[in-house]
């Protein structure tokens, strides 16, 4: 059962996100052309931006409504919604008419969608984590987590090696008409078979025990703020280096390579596949890794090595070498981003009960991906535009990013200890065990 479970994990997360990447692999070279058509290229460019960044906005809300789905009603049932909602926004997507068909009305159909793939988004990630964690053996958690991690990766190598062929095999008229549309609608086969894989799960353990002990949270959000305020900010806090950085070295690194480091479309679209794919073999390495040292030290440590990157990177890429490129996006995605990924669910999940986890985790999750996820293109494309095209502020941000999560990852610990005194009394009155745990020293 246990692979079962982590198989199913992986699948549906990697859907999730090859649904959710499609729309950044083209965001610079088709949506800021075909659906934001203004008089300044910039304007476009960012507006497209803006686009990817309206999605993160929207996870939080489909945190909320998801999470409250799946602490009340189970964790299966809110995965076969999530994964139905991704895979017909995805779709229709790649039907939509572009802004010479239809005018204004493409943009803002184009956003719904986002929207749409928001909510999903939102709900998803949480969902497959607490699969995997909740099945997870105490003493493998670390790599359990990490698993759905790794839909990450995969998703982003499903969708830019899926444009990356499209635009080997066709002309680049064939692929701006029509070749982009292909990946979009494909994703409705991908999502069957997801949902195939997930249809004959059982709800895992601890939400089956939450249900036998009648703890199930009537309004699993009011008592996760009740009881959980100071875990929803942490969460939020150390989500930032994960997230901003991400982005940067995966998606406005494309439009920066085509349109300043003269590399092109499909140079960029294979490095970060290459990256991309060596990161995934990293993430479970991390994650078991984590369950020898601890989570809370590896995350730390990944995040310090990303404040010291953030100089470095650009001065490697603007070298304008194509080698220098990929070198630099495999140092960034490949050495420093994965002992930070992989350990971020456990972590996360290790400070929340189980009657509000989904909830707890999720909202902290989403708004910091909101805050410093898919906006990261958008500032880095102002700022550069703001400072004449300097990297300098970009490096800045990176910095930034490292800095809140570090200091709110070492407030962990504290927060734990207080958990389990709130445990200890909340099982003395009402004689049973509700569920929350710190984690263990060693993975603290």
């Amino acid at each position: 059962m246990r692979r079962k479970v982590l198989v199913a994990s992986l699948i549906g997360s990697s859907i999730e996100w090859f649904d959710f990447f499609l729309y950044a692999a083209v965001a610079t070279i088709i949506f800021n052309s075909q659906f934001f058509v203004t008089e300044d290229p910039v304007v476009s460019t960012l507006l497209a931006y803006f686009g990817l960044a309206l999605s993160f906005f929207i996870r939080p809300f489909g945190g909320v409504i998801f999470g409250h789905i799946g602490d009340r009603v189970g964790r299966k049932k809110t995965l076969i919604i999530t994964l139905s909602m991704m895979g017909i926004a995805t779709a229709c997507i790649g039907l939509l008419p572009t802004y010479a068909q239809i005018g204004i009305a493409a943009p803002l159909l184009l956003m719904l969608l986002r929207l749409i793939q928001g909510l999903g988004i939102g709900g998803e990630w949480r969902g497959a984590l607490l699969l995997a964690t909740e099945y997870a053996p105490k003493e493998q958690r670390g790599f359990f987590g990490s698993v759905p991690q790794m839909g990450i990766t995969i998703g982003l190598v499903l969708a830019y090696t899926s444009f990356f062929i499209l635009t080997g095999l066709l002309s680049e008229a064939a692929f701006a008409a029509w070749g982009w549309r292909i990946p979009f609608v494909m994703s409705l086969f991908l999502v069957g078979f997801g949902l195939w894989i997930r249809k004959d799960l059982d709800e895992t353990p601890a939400f089956q025990e939450a249900k036998k002990t009648q703890t199930v949270q009537k309004v699993p959000l009011v008592e996760t703020f009740k009881r959980h305020p100071k875990e929803v900010l942490i969460t939020s806090c150390a989500k930032f280096v994960e997230t901003g950085p991400f982005y940067i070295f995966t998606t406005f690194i494309v439009g920066y390579g085509t349109s300043q480091l003269n590399v092109s479309f499909e140079f960029m679209m294979i490095s970060i596949v290459i990256a991309a794919f060596l990161t995934t073999i990293m993430i479970p390495v991390m994650g078991r890794l984590s369950d020898r040292v601890g989570r809370r030290r590896m995350f730390l440590v990944g995040s310090a090595a990303m404040l010291v990157y953030a100089f470095p990177y650009f001065i490697i890429v603007n070298t304008h070498q194509p080698a220098l490129v990929i070198i630099a996006t495999l140092i960034g995605l490949t050495i420093i981003w994965p002992p930070i990924t992989a350990v971020l669910g456990t972590m996360f999940s290790e400070a929340f009960s189980r009657e509000v986890r989904y909830t707890g985790v999720t909202i902290g999750y989403q708004i910091g991906a909101a805050a410093a996820g898919g906006t990261a293109p958008l500032i880095a494309q102002f700022l550069m535009n703001q400072f004449n095209g300097s990297s300098v502020p970009v490096s800045l941000y990176i910095i930034m990013t490292a800095v809140v999560s570090m200091v709110a990852v070492w407030a962990i610990k504290g927060v734990q200890a207080q958990d389990l005194e709130y445990a200890r009394d909340q099982a003395a009155r009402s004689g049973h065990d509700d569920g929350v745990r710190p984690a263990p020293e060693t993975n603290a």
